[in-house]
């Protein structure tokens, strides 16, 4: 039988983009799911397939009382709900991320103790680790120096997120696993201009027909890319085998430059765009991998979908929610 089983577990923002598919994972699991989300659930289009099966609660995670709420009677709490964006978006708005991300995290947690609740997960950021930080990352540098600075507001909160964590365990006992996901992509991400990060603003740049594709920074940072069900279903993995508080990277040990990703999805698209670098603006990080010893290691996760095939499956997703009337 699946441990979680007929589990009563709330999903913080479980109509975004990774919460979604955790939702659904669960659900397949037999999993009693509550989601807590901060829009009216007929907005919710995420969510569109589950509706039925789920106990869903419109709720302001900033406030106590709404979490205590929400955490009620469940189980597990899976925490996935944060406020961020890509480079441009976190360096504009640093001081605003850091204190909902803070007021999340801490709020969603202290509710869960008030409520007896079981098992807690924290979803923390590769965005703690530091500039200088080694290639791959191990999870012993997630308290070294500074986080990235391009980032730092919601790469901060993450990190006390993570603090708060270990000093309620020690304190109250509760049984907490912590994951720090490496840039995730797939269906249903965030394609806003303002907030999208880079493989769905590309993808966005490039049907809009954006020719020359202008990309900020030289091309030569490196990334390692988590496709969504794969970073979804580790959540669940971490959850279940390994609530110690304790950390672990999830992500891919497949690596590609930023002119690589770029000329990629191009192919991909089947268009013949142009793409220019522009140099004078921020390339964030030169290099992000993630080591994934450990979490091969303490659950046995690896990733399963390849880039070039999660892109793939990304397009035709998107294509698919702006075809043409």
């Amino acid at each position: 039988m699946s441990f979680w089983q007929n589990k009563k577990v709330l999903v913080t923002g479980g109509a975004g983009f990774i919460g979604s598919c955790v939702v659904e994972i669960l659900l397949k699991q037999g999993a009693v799911v509550t989601v807590a989300g901060n829009e009216d659930l007929r907005l919710a289009t995420n969510l569109r397939g589950v509706i039925d099966d789920i106990k869903y609660l419109k709720t302001d995670l900033r406030q106590l009382i709404d979490c205590k709420n929400a955490c009620e009677g469940n189980s597990v709490v899976l925490n996935l709900a944060a406020i961020v964006g890509g480079i441009n978006f976190n360096k504009q708005h640093p001081g605003s991320i850091f204190r909902d991300n803070i007021l999340i995290s801490t709020n969603t947690l202290e509710a869960a103790r008030i409520c007896n609740v079981e098992r807690f997960l924290v979803t923390s950021s590769a965005c703690i680790y530091p500039h200088t930080c080694k290639i791959p990352t191990p999870e012993s540098e997630g308290f070294v120096d500074t986080p990235e600075p391009t980032n730092d507001g919601y790469g901060w909160a993450k990190r006390m997120a993570e603090f708060q964590a270990d000093a309620y365990h020690r304190e109250f006992g509760i049984n907490i696993a912590i994951v720090r996901p490496y840039n995730a992509y797939g269906p249903r991400d965030c394609f806003d201009p303002e907030r999208a990060h880079v493989i769905p603003s590309l993808i966005r740049r490039i049907f809009a027909n954006e020719n020359p594709l202008i990309v900020w920074g030289d091309g030569q940072q490196s990334r390692s890319f988590l496709y969504v069900t794969d970073l979804a279903r580790g959540i669940l993995e971490v959850a279940e085998k390994y609530a110690v508080c304790d950390p672990l990277n999830l992500g891919s040990e497949e690596e590609i430059k930023i002119s690589d990703l770029v000329d990629l999805i191009v192919k991909l698209s089947g268009k013949q765009t142009k793409v220019v670098f522009d140099t004078t603006k921020p390339c964030g990080q030169i290099r992000r991998k993630c080591d994934v010893t450990k979490a091969r290691e303490k659950i046995g996760f690896e990733a399963r979908v390849s880039l070039e095939n999660g892109i793939t499956k990304t397009i035709e997703w998107y294509l698919k929610q702006n075809k043409p009337a």
